[in-house]
């Protein structure tokens, strides 16, 4: 991605995480970025491409670090901690992308269907690793549905607790979430 489109890509996640999408405007993000309309359009056709850009670009990253670190891990509790963990640093350092998409989560426009779409293979991949896991007699039986969708909800319950203190202390967070959430998974 080159300087420019890297510039518009932040400018956009940040407004629309403040303002909300539909209060946002491509005016808005170009005298913010500083370039002129046409620059905008070289790059994107319109604010519905940039959203689209901004869930495709950050669900990926969410997913392409979700695959990497689980890939190395053979014990299915180990893949549970790895996902949690991303899961903590993904919102420690994308908060405006979370909000975006828990933002644009709800609704029947198009942007909400995206949004869904990806929130939805991201929990089917986390309870891929459940049933795993539970065949294997590693992670105790359950309805894997709701535990993937629990896990899912750290992202939520992480950005709550960041902007109720502030701020996150990843590992302190970590181990909170591993003490209650990840220990009730384990098979006895």
């Amino acid at each position: 991605m080159n300087k420019t489109k890297r510039k518009i890509f932040e400018t956009s996640m940040k407004l629309f995480a403040e303002k909300g999408y539909d209060a946002t405007s491509i005016e808005e993000i170009t005298a913010t970025v500083g370039v002129a309309k046409g620059t905008l359009y070289y790059h994107f056709s319109s604010k519905e491409e940039i959203f689209n850009f901004l869930i495709e670009e950050g669900m990926k990253l969410l997913q392409n670090s979700i695959d990497i670190k689980t890939a190395k891990l053979s014990n299915y509790i180990d893949k549970i901690k790895a996902i949690v963990l991303i899961q903590i640093k993904i919102v420690a350092k994308y908060e405006d992308l979370i909000t975006i998409l828990l933002s644009q989560f709800y609704g029947n426009e198009a942007r909400n269907q995206k949004c869904q779409k990806h929130v939805y293979e991201y929990i089917n991949k986390i309870e891929e690793i459940v049933q795993e896991g539970i065949s294997k007699k590693e992670i105790k039986e359950g309805n894997t549905k709701v535990i993937a969708s629990e896990i899912y909800g750290l992202i939520g319950s992480t950005l709550v607790y960041k902007l109720r203190n502030g701020e996150i202390d990843t590992m302190k967070l970590y181990k909170e979430f591993e003490n209650t959430l990840i220990e009730g998974l384990k098979a006895n």
